[in-house]
């Protein structure tokens, strides 16, 4: 007994040294192998495929419906009716709600309303046909053969008076609107006279003081009709100011 302990003890070193030397061997090997196989391939990807066969399909196909399917079939087709029905009933009380709403009906129907009268007076004032303005015979004062230095800008017919301003210009032919009006007001007319004299434009100012409104179209008329002496220094439009005074008879 002695004797196997101390032979056991004596080889013990020597079997674990050569194991370790055979384990390394071992790996060393494998090592080897793989550097010379190379890497490791990947794995090829595994693809299912989730496609009926034909036969499964003819198959089902050829299958009778049964009378349960048939019954589940209805009952989802009438679920889907009743949704409809619900969202139909839904935009039914909707309607009805504003229907019944009073309010909103007077509300809508007055802005109808509005809207349609609006429409019917324009339509009718473009209908109207625009009658041309009436031609007032006027007297007028004439300067042909004055001199130039005694021609006022100022003339009186009676009370009433007109004024014009117009540098270096003077009245060769002046229209007299003061005795087509019973009434009295100052009407001031915007002008622009080329250089022949002529007056290319006549706008009436706002009247705040004329007892009749018939006074801005006598003095617009007289105006257009009023004739300057020819000046070919003057500005092409030059632009002055006939006031007339309409006194009440």
């Amino acid at each position: 007994m002695l004797n196997i302990k101390e032979l056991y003890r004596k080889s013990a070193y020597g079997v674990m040294g050569t194991l370790i030397f055979h384990i390394l061997l071992i790996g060393g090997f494998l090592l080897a192998e793989l550097k010379i196989n190379g890497k490791i391939e990947k794995e090829e990807p595994i693809t299912i495929d989730f496609t009926a066969p034909e036969e499964l399909l003819i198959n089902k196909q050829a299958q009778p419906v049964t009378e349960s399917q048939k019954n589940q079939e209805q009952r989802s087709g009438s679920k889907q009716v009743n949704r409809n029905d619900q969202g139909a009933g839904s935009n039914r009380a909707v309607n009805d709600a504003i229907k019944k709403d009073k309010f909103f009906d007077a509300g809508y129907k007055r802005d109808i309303d509005a809207a349609e009268k609006m429409v019917a007076d324009v339509n009718k004032q473009l209908s109207k046909k625009v009658s041309p303005v009436k031609k007032y015979a006027m007297p007028e004062v004439i300067t042909e053969g004055q001199n130039r230095d005694s021609i006022k800008n100022t003339v009186y017919s009676g009370k009433s008076n007109i004024h014009y301003s117009l540098e270096n210009r003077y009245h060769v032919r002046l229209p007299i609107p003061v005795y087509l009006t019973k009434n009295g007001g100052t009407i001031t007319i915007d002008i622009q006279v080329d250089r022949s004299g002529k007056v290319i434009k006549a706008e009436a100012r706002p009247v705040n003081n004329a007892s009749d409104p018939m006074l801005s179209v006598y003095a617009t008329q007289a105006a257009e009709n009023t004739l300057f002496n020819s000046e070919q220094k003057a500005p092409a439009n030059q632009k002055g100011t006939i006031t007339y005074k309409f006194v009440a008879q």
